[in-house]
């Protein structure tokens, strides 16, 4: 598993934003987000920080793009904070766990529960943003 910038997709990115917890790498109509080992990502310390910047890109709602959670280190996130997520008035197209770990994956699959959005949880990077490019019919981007 390496990280988003090890990969030839990297060069790929329009734009990148870093934050003191993880770095998200923004492509035509998917976002890629790495974040930092040990962080406890909430909707009020994080989520919503980086919600209204992308909105403010973008200047969009996300309704038209697929978040990518490329799960390279270990952290949590509250799941029920995507319940505030949405109360907020923001969407998503779909959204893609890339996990390389079992625990990883059957997380993913309780956070599936509180998303309004499609989701898939994907073992490989590269699988995740094929299937962005699919569901946002976008130019495919190859490595």
């Amino acid at each position: 598993m390496k990280k988003l910038k090890e990969t030839v997709f990297y060069k790929k990115a329009i734009h990148e934003l870093n934050y003191p917890f993880g770095n998200y790498f923004l492509f035509d109509s998917f976002i890629i987000a790495e974040i930092n080992e040990d962080v406890l990502f909430t909707w009020e310390n994080h989520g919503k920080k980086v919600t209204e910047d992308l909105t403010n890109l973008y200047d969009n709602d996300g309704r038209d793009f697929v978040l990518i959670t490329h799960r390279i280190n270990s952290y949590s996130v509250m799941p029920t904070d995507w319940i505030k997520f949405f109360k907020s008035s923001y969407k998503l197209k779909g959204y893609a766990i890339v996990s390389y770990t079992r625990a990883g994956f059957l997380n993913a699959g309780l956070e599936k529960l509180f998303l309004k959005s499609k989701v898939k949880r994907f073992r490989v990077l590269e699988e995740a943003i094929a299937w962005a490019q699919e569901i946002s019919n976008s130019e495919t981007i190859t490595s």
